[in-house]
């Protein structure tokens, strides 16, 4: 995700100088509670109602109509999974809409509505441990339009055509369909969207088929990666769609709202970001790319997987950063959202090394420079586990610097081992700052415990041995 407003975002507080190193807390481990039957809530502490706990996710068939002049969506989506231990009742998020039936393998179940977002089914006949289910819910109504004082307006939104889009995180999937609402259960995803003649969908993942009948025109999208719940996203706009195809064959569809005609300039530098990008991190983990550009001054532009969003202000540094997110924070997913530095503050970087090789800017003076005029408000935040609310406010700036110095302290050599490294054995799964740090100390051959903590865990700004390590030292 990139903000409108991280551009110049300058935080007002007291930094705090650390004397000495603290002694850090296990945090508790979200997939222990992942497996807890029936939890409401997949054990993250940032966010403790989201997702569900005693199931496992496999795959995600969304079929939904949406009928723009009454803004009525009407779905029914099969939700395939693995318990982890027998259900005698479940948790699906579902924000709003009116539910008329659930089934489970195809026996109706009984359910209720609990709290803002929990469906809570309960199968006619318990799910055995390490049973594939099939869980199905239809569902009609008005979709919720969510906002959060701290995170912005997030899920289904109405664009100024009268359209409609999704986007928002950490959660925003349960605004449209019923859901394990977080990124630590990834799943594949289809989607079969129904509109009247006229109108157009854009969804990830590659285009499978599209056909009109009695006034409607049907799409279905199919993402066979695994994806974070958030990271699904549905367009239903009068698109002019463009296809085309990297050079290894990888389809590229872009999607353009009335009166963003301009973005297509930009846009066709993706092949050059995704090349770029890929000689940085490895090979392009997606099934497909492209954009979707709104016509909307939104606050945020959005990693959506394969084809992010982008709100109307953003230029190309954005799409450098949103793509940067398809390695990083889409193919490997956080596992709590404490760790967001892992999605956002490795994509911001992707900016920096793009301006170093494309516009040849002098990294270490810029770092420098900033590092000089920066005062304490700025340095008094945290990188990693930052609180609720705070995840995607430093990570953008002073994630930056964080990880630039994290390359002057390792050299060049060993800094993009690390990022292909990560990249590689964590794709199309999920990981933790816990086993980033690891990787760290492994490719660096030595601890660098102390250099982490007090870039990534501390408020304040670091020392000089941490603060000018390398070529950075003078």
């Amino acid at each position: 995700m990139v903000r409108a407003r991280v551009v110049c975002v300058v935080l007002t507080a007291t930094a705090v100088a650390a004397c000495s190193t603290p002694v850090q807390q296990p945090e508790p481990d979200p997939t222990e509670q992942a497996r807890v039957p029936g939890a409401a809530g997949i054990g993250d502490p940032y966010y403790p109602e989201d997702g569900n706990g005693g199931y496992d996710v496999t795959g995600y068939d969304v079929a939904v109509s949406y009928d723009p002049p009454t803004k009525k969506l009407e779905g029914d989506t099969t939700v395939v999974a693995t318990a982890d231990a027998v259900l005698g009742r479940f948790n699906l998020d579902l924000t709003g809409y009116q539910v008329s039936a659930v089934e489970v393998d195809g026996t109706a179940a009984q359910f209720t509505r609990e709290g803002d977002h929990e469906l809570v089914i309960t199968p006619a006949t318990p799910v055995a441990a390490g049973a594939v289910f099939r869980t199905r819910v239809t569902y009609a109504g008005v979709p919720k339009i969510s906002e959060d004082a701290a995170l912005g307006v997030s899920g289904w939104q109405i664009a100024k055509s009268g359209g409609a889009f999704v986007a928002g995180e950490p959660h925003s999937a349960s605004s449209w369909y019923p859901v394990n609402d977080h990124p630590l259960d990834k799943a594949t995803f289809r989607l079969t969207a129904k509109v009247p003649d006229g109108w157009k969908v854009i969804a990830n993942g590659r285009e499978e088929a599209t056909s009109s009948a009695a006034g409607w025109t049907t799409s279905t999208w199919v993402e066979p990666n695994r994806i974070a719940p958030y990271l699904t996203t549905v367009g239903i706009d009068k698109w002019t769609i463009v296809r085309s195809a990297l050079a290894d064959g990888t389809p590229v569809v872009d999607a353009y709202a009335p009166g963003t005609d301009d973005k297509r300039q930009v846009e066709s530098r993706l092949p050059e970001v995704l090349e770029f990008l890929a000689g940085k991190f490895g090979p392009y983990p997606q099934s497909a790319a492209g954009g979707i550009f709104l016509n909307e001054s939104i606050s945020f532009s959005l990693e959506t997987q394969t084809r992010p969003i982008y709100a109307k202000w953003a230029g190309i540094d954005v799409i450098v950063h949103e793509q940067a997110h398809q390695w990083f924070g889409n193919s490997v997913s956080l596992e709590r959202w404490s760790d967001v530095c892992l999605n956002e503050c490795f994509a911001s970087y992707a900016q920096w090394l793009w301006d170093e090789e494309k516009n040849r800017i002098d990294l270490d003076k810029l770092y420098r420079t900033t590092v000089a005029r920066k005062t304490d408000s700025y340095w008094d935040r945290k990188l990693v586990d930052m609180g609720p609310g705070k995840e995607f406010t430093a990570v953008y700036d002073k994630g930056q610097l964080a990880v630039h110095a994290l390359r002057k302290q390792l050299g060049d050599e060993k800094f993009f081992a690390l990022l292909k490294r990560w990249t590689s054995e964590h794709r199309d799964g999920n990981a933790s700052w816990a086993d980033f740090a690891a990787t760290v100390n492994e490719v660096a051959g030595t601890d660098l415990g102390p250099f982490l903590d007090a870039w990534f865990h501390q408020a304040g700004k670091p020392g000089d041995e941490y603060l000018y390590p390398g070529s950075l030292r003078k």
